[in-house]
């Protein structure tokens, strides 16, 4: 019986055009930001963003852009919720940082049609979070002077647990 199923995960793969080896892999696994670190990263960045006095709101993202936490200071505008959620899920959907995609999808660009996609927000301020070498998550900041600040805040709560990340 082995035998049959070695034979058909074979013949799966080559009309699926994979090799062997992936076409054998049935089950995946990945690594996830547990609910305690995501909220130390949240309690972290907003931290990081208070020491430079901005009231802002802070979420973190899974690695599919399913969010996990959400902090929002007691100043911080109505609208810093969403667009932290939204600048989050944007670095994970588009595997890259905000402040970066904000850059290279401005009119013009040859990229700039990305910013058409439902909920990606191309503001600085969503920052991926990876554990050795793997996407985990994003952290996504809203509220600071600017996209850049929002983004610096975002790193230092990064930096504040990566210990916890290796």
């Amino acid at each position: 019986m082995k035998r049959n199923t070695l034979k058909a995960t074979f013949i799966l793969g080559l009309l699926c055009n994979l090799p062997p080896a992936v076409a054998e892999e049935a089950l995946i696994s990945f690594k996830a930001l547990a609910p305690e670190t995501a909220l130390e990263l949240a309690q972290a960045t907003l931290k990081a963003c208070r020491e430079k006095g901005y009231q802002v709101a802070v979420a973190v993202v899974d690695r599919a852009g399913t969010p996990q936490v959400m902090l929002r200071d007691r100043y911080a505008g109505a609208h810093t919720p969403g667009t932290a959620t939204r600048k989050a899920w944007t670095a994970t959907s588009f595997r890259a940082d905000t402040l970066s995609l904000a850059e290279e999808t401005q009119a013009g660009k040859p990229q700039s049609g990305v910013r058409f996609v439902e909920n990606a927000l191309m503001l600085g301020g969503g920052v991926l979070v990876e554990a050795g070498g793997s996407l985990v998550g994003a952290v996504g900041v809203s509220g600071a002077p600017s996209g850049e600040q929002d983004d610096a805040c975002a790193k230092a709560g990064v930096a504040a647990i990566e210990e916890k990340l290796m």
